[in-house]
């Protein structure tokens, strides 16, 4: 069997006892010195990329629901936009109606419309809604809708006001008004 060097170097008297052993401990220090180093090492490295994958995570995260609202707001914008094609109403050509005026961003924009459409319009019953670069007539129910969505889409949109009372809430409907009566 091969004899380590420390031992020949003892046989030949070149170091002594105690040197050897000062050495030998001081190679076992290093040793379990690198050993536990070496641990630490790896647990900061493993730290290091758990930390870097859940920065990643979060920032895939973030981006997913950018996209998410991305996509939803074009899916909000395709409804609005079909809601006003399906639903617009005609409108009078250039003198055949009546200019209705309304305001657009502070600036006063005019729509021709006819008499009844007028009337509808005042009573609530239909709804003005920028569509692209025009302006589009809708029923007060898809204005509603519309409104949900997005309400910068909506320009004019009035109560609705009740037609004028019927003859069933008329108190008075039992009592004769007499032909004859001057005022």
């Amino acid at each position: 069997m091969a004899i380590s060097l420390q031992d020949q170097l003892l046989n030949s008297g070149l170091i002594d006892k105690s040197k050897a052993n000062q050495v030998k401990k001081g190679k076992y220090k290093q040793t379990k010195q690198q050993r536990n180093s070496k641990t630490t090492q790896t647990d900061e490295a493993t730290l290091l990329a758990q930390q870097a994958r859940t920065e990643k995570q979060a920032k895939d995260r973030e981006l997913n629901q950018q996209k998410q609202a991305l996509a939803e707001e074009k899916a909000i914008l395709a409804q609005i936009k079909q809601l006003i094609k399906e639903n617009a109403q005609a409108k009078a050509k250039g003198d055949d109606g009546v200019a209705y005026n309304f305001s657009d961003n502070n600036i006063v924009k005019k729509i021709y419309v006819s008499e009844q459409t007028l009337k509808h319009i005042s009573n609530g019953k239909l709804a003005i809604v920028k569509y692209d670069s025009t302006y589009e007539l809708v029923p007060a129910i898809v204005a509603e809708k519309i409104k949900q969505r997005d309400d910068s889409y909506v320009l004019v949109m009035n109560d609705k006001i009740q037609e004028e009372t019927s003859t069933n809430d008329d108190p008075y409907a039992d009592f004769q008004i007499p032909d004859d009566l001057m005022w």
